[in-house]
């Protein structure tokens, strides 16, 4: 087995034997624009390329180190280990983050058939310095077969999905696509409401933008409009790779959320998806088997649910460790840095008015002493 950084000219060969959009060649590309270190390597045997991987490589404030992050890469084994280890080594890296694309189906049969190849893998980290750690990405999703006749999808809806789909069309909605820089922006624009409304955090919008910048041309990323009344009322990003179809980023509206835009939004998703020849949808990130209908993100769940897919776990989070005591400190700063930032994402809804009255009664005073 041959093991060695990967060149600009295989990237055509790069994306046919990686599995994701994070991993894609395109999106190291774009992450390398928002400053973030990349590297990527290839497994090679008998000169054919078998698997390779993608790690950004972020730096950590004070202590001068880096956080490596490998999203969706191929299941970790012995090869895969060492490689990180020096490619850790290089980068001075604390630790990688490791999330498999490796996941099961989240029925009876198929958790009971893989639990010894998921026991096995999970033995298999935590024997070579992996320590369960805080996921960026989420453990569950929903994935579609889109294989099958519109009709028969259509039928899979849950009854209150295939209502509310038909409801939409019946007001007139419609939906198309702006893969455009005037689509992202239409985007942003949307997005601002949806994280004020629903108090949750997003990227920045020069994040976007740049991902605009590296990946508008690829035909990899799709924007798409839902439309009331000559209003956007919901805004999709949605990536296609290798044969299936993601939803990695969603925004809408407060106005006109009895016409259930985004109910036909994610139905002529799936239509199009057929049409660009996807064999599956993974709706990109769920809540697991059963969900805690009082947690902020069931209401997603639920809608994506309605669509028919099935519910899948992926292996989990695993943080490979290259310097153990500066790790743990590490874990106790970023423990405390969680606690604050869910303290204040709980008491903004009663901050921001107070914070927003206090602006304006110092307006108001400038503007006083202004015209005096």
């Amino acid at each position: 087995m041959l093991i060695r950084a990967l060149r600009e000219e295989e990237q055509d060969l790069y994306n046919q034997v990686v599995a994701h959009p994070l991993q894609s060649w395109q999106w190291g590309e774009f992450r390398k624009k928002t400053g973030v270190k990349i590297a990527r390597i290839g497994f090679f045997n008998q000169g054919k390329l078998q698997k390779a991987l993608q790690v950004s490589f972020h730096p950590l404030p004070i202590i001068g180190r880096t956080l490596g992050y490998l999203p969706k890469g191929p299941t970790p084994d012995e090869d895969q280990l060492a490689a990180l280890k020096q490619l850790g080594d290089q980068n001075q890296a604390l630790f990688i983050k490791l999330e498999p694309d490796l996941a099961r189906t989240c029925d009876s049969e198929s958790i009971k058939s893989d639990q010894e190849k998921f026991d096995s893998l999970q033995e298999f980290l935590t024997s070579h310095d992996g320590v369960a750690g805080r996921p960026l990405f989420t453990k569950y999703t929903f994935k579609l077969d889109l294989t099958p006749t519109e009709e028969i999808l259509f039928a899979g809806l849950s009854s209150k999905t295939r209502y509310n789909v038909n409801l939409a069309v019946k007001k007139g909605v419609k939906v198309y696509e702006n893969t455009s820089l005037e689509g992202m922006e239409q985007y942003l624009e949307i997005l601002a409401e949806t994280t004020e409304r629903q108090g949750f955090y997003a990227h920045s919008p020069s994040y976007f933008r740049q991902m605009w910048e590296s990946l508008g041309q690829t035909n990899m990323l799709h924007i798409f409009h839902a439309v009331y009344e000559n209003t956007i009322v919901a805004s999709w990003i949605m990536f296609v790779f290798n044969g299936v179809l993601y939803y990695p980023y969603g925004a809408s509206r407060s106005v006109h959320r009895d016409v259930m835009a985004s109910n036909l939004l994610m139905w002529e998703m799936i239509r199009w998806g057929k049409t660009q020849n996807c064999q599956q949808f993974d709706m990109w990130g769920s809540l697991g088997p059963n969900p805690d209908e009082t947690n902020p993100w069931f209401g997603f769940h639920r809608f994506k649910k309605g669509y028919g897919g099935q519910l899948q776990e992926f292996i989990g989070t695993y943080d490979f460790v290259l310097d153990f005591p500066i790790y743990k400190l590490f874990r106790l700063a970023d423990d405390l840095r969680w606690k604050l930032l869910r303290l204040k994402t709980k008491f903004s809804p009663l901050i921001n008015p107070f914070l927003a009255t206090i602006s304006q009664t110092k307006a108001n005073l400038k503007s006083r002493k202004v015209s005096s």
